[in-house]
């Protein structure tokens, strides 16, 4: 169990090695790691262009895909309704991220598709990893966040690479 009082120490600690430290700090550590990125990607995305995506916005434009999805698919992929994916694309559809087409093949059902301005911001952010990337390796050396990497790959199976997370933290 959590020591509740004591996490905020944990996280305030910043870069002090310890030597035996509460389980409970690793998650917090990652999810600190993977919030910096975040933050840093929709300052950038938001200077380049696109001041209206949402975290939950790119976990969905990456469940549309480049070839479209249903709005039934991207809930499924999200890990959320297709109530709760219909309102996220809803408003990627106001912001001209996508746009809602019929289906070639089945003419009952629509599907979501990227526009440009969505392909732009998926290829922007991809750009905008990567160099965060690159300054990730320059503080703590390249060998070193190899190793991060496969360290990570070694202990999360490969289904841990699902777009679920926003439905998985919703509850």
């Amino acid at each position: 169990m959590v020591d509740h009082k004591n996490v905020n120490q944990v996280v305030d600690k910043g870069n002090a090695p310890a030597a035996d430290t509460p389980g409970y700090e690793l998650p917090l550590l990652l999810f600190a790691g993977f919030r910096s990125l975040i933050d840093r990607l929709h300052t950038e995305l938001a200077a380049q262009g696109h001041p209206d995506l949402r975290p939950a916005h790119g976990f969905a434009m990456q469940a549309i895909g480049r070839d479209g999805a249903t709005a039934s698919e991207v809930g499924r992929r999200l890990g959320v309704s297709k109530q709760a994916a219909g309102k996220t694309l809803d408003r990627l559809i106001a912001l001209g991220y996508c746009t809602r087409t019929d289906d070639p093949a089945d003419a009952r059902r629509k599907l979501i598709r990227l526009t440009p301005h969505g392909a732009d911001a998926l290829t922007r952010s991809a750009a905008i990893f990567d160099e965060l990337r690159a300054e990730w390796a320059k503080t703590l050396g390249t060998d070193r966040l190899r190793a991060m990497e496969a360290d990570l790959r070694t202990v999360t199976p490969p289904e841990s690479f699902r777009l679920d997370a926003a439905g998985w933290l919703g509850g």
